[in-house]
């Protein structure tokens, strides 16, 4: 692990006064390429600057998200598998898993291939896909933000984030094959509501959007119509410093703070915190 890669001191405080507890935000889509990681990381880095305290959660057994932040999965003793993997929950376990990226600040749990395994782990496993949302109660008041980046796949763990978040947040890339994957989460989403005392909140997010496309500009217009009110004003264009930030493996505010698409993430931020 590198050195900007350290446990923190400051894990297990507990927030006081009051009974705030974190809001979990789900980011899911289930077509790859549409920004979902990038969401999650930068809009967390949003966050944290603007003095809110943010736990990320990688769900996704490719672990891209950790990679992209130097948390190694190789060289990580405790990663999110962890805690799935525990016949008995041990509130213990989110002081092994949790480690502190030293720019950015965020707290981060990190993904492992052994993620791919849950489905066989927990075949037989009652309310499976109630154990994210039974353990993220022993830390939702440390925080004010929990992210959840979520596999594209439908499985135990995009249930187990869709169950927990209250809210999800659905990245679409403005163009017509997006539109598939947005078809494909709203089966899931119908699906879990079944068995929902209460609906899945979400609401859509425009990313890679060219203005100056006219394909982009007919796609955002069509999902605007047909969400209605389940999407975001805020919109992400495209920005090359996103691709750059990520091969230094940075987010895009350590690479320009003042770029297009760090400006309209912390817009996006504000948006949900005035929500």
């Amino acid at each position: 692990m590198e050195p900007g890669a350290a446990r923190p001191e400051a894990v297990t405080d507990k927030r006081t006064g009051g009974d705030d507890v974190a809001k979990v935000l789900a980011i899911a889509n289930q077509k790859g390429g549409v920004g979902k990681t990038t969401t999650a990381l930068t809009l967390g880095a949003a966050f944290s600057r603007l003095a809110m305290r943010v736990l990320v959660i990688d769900l996704d057994p490719h672990a891209n998200a950790s990679i992209h932040m130097a948390f190694f999965p190789e060289e990580t003793p405790h990663t999110l598998y962890d805690l799935f993997a525990e016949p008995a929950h041990d509130p213990a376990i989110w002081d092994r898993i949790i480690l502190r990226h030293e720019e950015t600040g965020l707290h981060f749990v990190t993904g492992h291939i052994r993620l791919s395994e849950l489905e066989v782990d927990t075949k037989d496993r009652p309310n499976k896909g109630l154990i994210l949302r039974g353990a993220l109660k022993d830390v939702q008041d440390r925080y004010d933000y929990i992210l959840l980046d979520c596999p594209p796949h439908v499985g135990v763990l995009l249930v187990n984030a869709l169950v927990a978040c209250d809210l999800l947040i659905i990245p679409v890339q403005t163009d017509f094959l997006a539109l598939h994957g947005l078809r494909l989460i709203f089966d899931t989403i119908r699906m879990i509501n079944k068995v929902m005392p209460q609906p899945i909140v979400f609401k859509a997010m425009a990313t890679m959007y060219d203005r100056r496309a006219s394909a982009c500009r007919r796609v955002l217009n069509l999902v605007r119509r047909k969400l209605r009110g389940n999407m975001f004003t805020t919109i992400i264009n495209t920005d090359t410093k996103f691709r750059e930030a990520s091969a230094l493996g940075k987010v895009i505010f350590d690479l320009d703070p003042h770029s297009r698409g760090a400006m309209e993430y912390t817009l996006l931020a504000k948006e949900i915190m005035q929500s």
